[in-house]
């Protein structure tokens, strides 16, 4: 159960940054972390890295989950 939670969300952030980057780089931006740390997610999620990898991640989870009892 909660691996198909964590991928439904890694789905939704995915596809939150691939089709409205500039609204989730103004969320990201209003939260408030340290600069370093902002500068580097704005940065990944401008070039999509973050986007494909939270796609790609979401269904191997639910494979991986599926196959192996109580995760």
């Amino acid at each position: 159960m909660v691996t198909v939670i964590v991928a439904v969300v890694l789905t939704v952030v995915g596809l939150a940054a691939v089709f409205f980057q500039p609204q989730a780089i103004d969320l990201l931006q209003s939260i408030g972390l340290p600069a370093d740390i902002q500068r580097q997610l704005v940065a990944w999620m401008q070039d999509r890295t973050v986007a494909w990898a939270a796609l790609a991640a979401s269904p191997i989870l639910l494979i991986v989950g599926s196959l192996v009892r109580f995760i």
